[in-house]
């Protein structure tokens, strides 16, 4: 029994039926009279759900008798003729077993790798994803009909991803990008999904405060896997939000460099959704595999805040009439980049990139705790796609002044083209470059080079340009700049050389992102050129040290976990140690007044309850510099 549906299923003694019926028999090879065992098996499409069922025994002559008791049933990876076989089994341990993950943020040139604990097996997490589907608005308007449809893969994946979010109905997490979170939790201090699970299904389907990219689809993998969907974390780098579907995105900046809000369209440094493998039976075959599926709430779909299943295959052959969203999702991965300097509300110039959006997209490799590049999957990767991330496809047009209208897009822009990398005019070459990736507590340092193309000298204007800025909204005011004056005789190239130090960022940056922006001007024909670069300050790592070299269930065990403050100013905080299947409850230690270049050592008990792979995730949030600094170590418990 499914709610109101129900199936008599005769009990027999032989297992041999037809996949598509229920089936109950006795084993007739361990067969016993006194305390006989009834297999029941159902079809590889049954619905998903908490079946109850009734065992009636009915003798040849007087009252029968029954027994009650339920079960859950959930996808089957494993079986050929479900919607979601995967055939790997490392790909099933990896993504439908596995209770830990990493998901990717930063930027392409210096991704940071996050764990994650999906939390599979603990405390009321199975109960929180059964009552997801319970009170989800399709099963309130007809549960007959939610119950049947529950058959298909898609239809969860799509009945979930509006369920995660709570702006159409009673969903887990309440999402939030502004700078303040004092009615909840700040997004980066989740470690996991199973807090979240468990606080909304105890406070009686109340939002979870609060989200971000990386929290919705977190929590959508635990439950896609928890139901048995093979699902993986994907992260999208200089992911694109298309207002108006014309695969076109506008930014503006000021002739000195500062970057400006004045386009409703926007570039997430990084986004995260999820894909889960399925066979798409309203598509055909050519269309099964990984589908996207976005928790986040952006747009809406079909009127409702979910997104998918879009399959990848589609994404990747622009088949934008195949459904659910791949209009929305190709845009993501794929629109161009329009760069505007503007100076007195009139059009400087406007460069063309059209490798910047989508340029990594990835997911954790399988049983490897590192990144696997899926680019390929998405797009047609071109030839230039193999250099350095740092550098850009971009096209600089010199054009007559003209007036800026951002609201009316790029109809009213002067043509632009593309030719090769590297910002460039007719009369001048400019390119940044970084050092190196920049770590917490040592100076940015930047290298440009600027050439004269022309037989005439020149006398041009260098300006330095910095700002902070979160990874999915437009910059704060500059924190750092500079301006200089370079002599350039014809044909002249000159390298220049800048460096923004600690204490000039950290203040200021703390773990937000960095727009840094450098603008070449021509005094004389005022040409500019533009080179942009968006990076993170890579922080310092946790380390985690097991003391004992075998783990064994069941066995109390220490871990050691070490901070040493890279930072130019003292750091207080709170360091906080999980692990799913190894610790009971999260533990927290008090972290005070620690000074630069001094060190702290915490020492873990945990005992752990499961035996296989396990991960042991410590973080450490510093109150006086609004960054939280990470660490994981992978845990193998055995069984004796």
């Amino acid at each position: 029994m499914l709610g109101r549906l129900y199936v008599i299923v005769p009990v027999t003694s032989s297992s041999y039926s037809p996949l598509s019926d229920w089936k109950a028999y006795f084993d007739s090879k361990s067969y016993n009279y006194l305390n006989p065992s009834i297999f029941i098996q159902p079809p590889a499409s049954a619905p998903v759900g908490f079946y109850e069922f009734q065992v009636f025994v009915q003798p040849q002559s007087g009252l029968g008798n029954s027994a009650f008791s339920s079960f859950v049933l959930l996808c089957n990876p494993w079986c050929s003729e479900d919607s979601v076989f995967i055939p790997y089994e490392d790909q099933r341990e990896e993504y439908v077993l596995s209770d830990y993950g990493l998901l990717f943020m930063g930027t392409p040139m210096n991704t940071v790798s996050r764990p994650w604990s999906y939390d599979l097996y603990e405390s009321g997490v199975l109960e929180a994803c059964l009552n997801l589907l319970q009170v989800s608005p399709q099963h309130q308007r007809n549960p007959n009909v939610d119950f049947l449809d529950r058959s298909d893969p898609g239809y969860i994946g799509r009945v979930v991803s509006a369920m995660i979010n709570s702006e159409d109905d009673r969903g887990v997490v309440k999402g939030n990008w502004s700078d303040n979170f004092d009615q909840g939790v700040h997004p980066s201090l989740w470690t996991g999904s199973g807090d979240i699970l468990r606080q909304w299904a105890q406070s009686g389907c109340s939002p979870v405060k609060y989200g971000q990219c990386w929290v919705f689809a977190g929590v959508m993998c635990t439950v896609m896997r928890v139901l048995g969907i093979p699902c993986r974390i994907v992260t999208n780098y200089n992911s694109a939000h298309d207002t108006n579907a014309n695969l076109v995105i506008e930014e503006v900046y000021s002739e000195t460099g500062q970057k400006l809000n004045l386009s409703r369209d926007s570039i997430w440094n990084f986004h995260v959704w999820v894909e889960c493998w399925m066979t798409r039976r309203d598509l055909g075959s050519y269309m099964d595999g990984w589908q996207v599926l976005d928790p986040t709430p952006q747009e809406r779909s079909q009127g409702v805040y979910c997104c998918g299943p879009a399959p990848v295959k589609a994404i990747r052959s622009k088949r934008t009439d195949i459904p659910y969203d791949v209009p929305f999702v190709y845009a993501e991965v794929n629109a161009d980049v329009h760069t505007i300097i503007v100076s007195q509300g009139q059009v400087l110039s406007v460069n063309k990139d059209t490798e910047r959006v989508g340029s990594l997209i990835c997911t954790k490799a399988v049983g490897f705790p590192r990144l696997e590049n899926i680019t390929g999957n998405y797009k047609y990767e071109s030839s230039s796609s193999a250099l350095s991330p740092r550098s850009s496809s971009m096209t600089n047009v010199s054009v007559a002044p003209a007036a800026l209208s951002i609201s009316s897009r790029s109809s009213t822009l002067p043509d632009v083209s593309t030719i090769s990398r590297g910002a460039s005019s007719k009369g001048m070459f400019l390119s940044l470059s970084l050092d190196k990736s920049p770590v917490a507590g040592e100076p940015i340092r930047l290298t440009v080079k600027v050439t004269n193309r022309e037989s005439l000298a020149k006398t041009v204007k260098v300006h330095f340009n910095a700002q902070a800025k979160e990874y999915n909204l437009s910059p704060s005011d500059t924190f750092w700049e500079s301006h200089e004056v370079v002599q350039l005789g014809p044909m002249e190239g000159k390298v220049l050389r800048q460096q923004i130090l600690p204490e000039q960022y950290e203040h200021a940056v703390g773990d937000k992102l960095i727009n840094l922006a450098v603008v070449l001007e021509d005094m004389s024909s005022q040409e500019r050129v533009l080179a942009t670069e968006e990076f993170n300050v890579a922080s310092p790592e946790l380390s985690i040290q097991i003391l004992d070299k075998n783990v064994v269930a069941n066995k109390e065990h220490t871990a050691i976990v070490t901070f040493t403050n890279p930072f130019t100013h003292p750091v207080n905080g709170v360091l906080t140690v999980t692990g799913a299947g190894l610790l009971q409850e999260k533990i927290q230690f008090r972290i005070r007044e620690l000074h630069p270049g001094k060190g702290v050592e915490e020492r873990v008990k945990f005992t752990p309850k499961m035996v296989g792979r396990k991960m042991l995730h410590a973080s450490l949030s510093l109150s006086t510099a609004n960054i939280i600094i990470r660490g994981f170590k992978m845990v193998s418990v055995n069984s004796i």
